[in-house]
This record gives structure tokens, C-alpha cells and sequence, in this order.
């Protein structure tokens, strides 16, 4: 491959190009609780918990990749801690990308390719929410970049804690 300069002979940046080629459901799963139980909105206030967890794998096609962004919302009484409702959705993407350095290619598909298709996942969540019966839910962005690193954390972590030998 021919390497590129600017105006003053440095090498550029190679470009980076990405496009969304779809977008899907994978999974969704919505248990309302309370319609279950009987209770009536005067006797629920709701502390919601929003867990967010990505998958990312290269496909069989040159240059394309399926990101999945798993999202876990549970909402529970303040009152007495019992659960309102649970949902559950895996929200994948199919992703052409090119330019993009082999070493920088993890934290693009963890960080820049569950923001761009969050804004769908956001929609679902609401109008699921809506349909089943609560308020619509609006969940907060999600900072990729944050979660990214505090799984780099974790990881690293996990593996410098030292081995027990029997």
C-alpha cells in the first residue's frame, strides 16, 4: 500500500471510513411485574438500574463486523426493593469498516460503533416501557469510552491477582 503525504512530505493519517449496513433486535425481553401482582401506581416508586455490556466479532466478509450491545434494565420499589419490571435487549449492528489501524481496531468497535447505533437502542427502550405500561424510559447516554476503559480495568486486574497454589 502506498504511503500518503501531506503538503509538506509527513505521512497522513490514513482515512477511516465507516458505514452502518443494518441494524436488528436480536433478543428483547419485557416482564412488567406489577400488572402481575396488582399493584397501583400510588404504591411505586421506581429505582431503575441500567447494566450495559458490548459483544464485537469480525464476519465472514471482508471489512465487516457485528457489534452487539446488550442493555439490562431493572426497575425496583424504593419502597421495599420489589421488582416492577425487567427488560432485556441485545440491539446488534453490522458495521463496514476501513483504515483503521489492526491495534485500534477493539476500542473503535467498542467505543464508536455502539454510539452510533445508541440512539436505537434508546427509542426501543422508551417505547417498550411506554407499551408495557410505565412511563417511557429515556436512559441516559452511555459513555462507551468510560466502559471501555473500566473493562480494560477489570481485566487487568483479574489477571495481576495472584494465583493460590495448593
Amino acid at each position: 500500500m502506498a504511503e500518503t503525504t501531506n503538503g509538506n512530505g509527513a505521512p497522513t493519517a490514513p482515512q477511516i471510513k465507516m458505514q452502518v449496513l443494518g441494524q436488528y433486535v436480536r433478543d428483547l425481553s419485557f416482564e412488567n411485574v406489577v400488572a402481575q401482582k396488582g399493584l397501583t401506581n400510588a404504591e411505586v416508586q421506581p429505582d431503575i438500574q441500567v447494566q450495559v455490556s458490548l459483544d464485537a466479532r469480525k464476519r465472514n466478509v471482508e471489512n465487516q463486523y457485528e457489534v452487539v450491545s446488550k442493555f439490562k434494565v431493572t426497575s425496583a420499589n424504593k419502597a421495599d426493593k420489589a421488582p416492577l419490571f425487567l427488560l432485556e435487549l441485545d440491539y446488534g449492528g453490522i458495521f463496514h469498516i476501513e483504515g483503521v489501524p489492526e491495534d485500534q481496531l477493539h476500542p473503535f468497535l467498542l467505543i464508536e460503533c455502539p454510539r452510533m447505533i445508541f440512539p436505537f437502542v434508546r427509542r426501543i427502550i422508551s417505547d417498550v416501557t411506554r407499551d408495557g405500561g410505565f412511563p417511557p424510559l429515556n436512559i441516559d447516554t452511555v459513555d462507551f469510552l468510560a466502559l471501555y476503559r473500566q473493562e480494560l480495568s477489570r481485566r487487568a486486574a483479574a489477571t495481576q491477582t495472584p494465583q493460590q497454589v495448593s
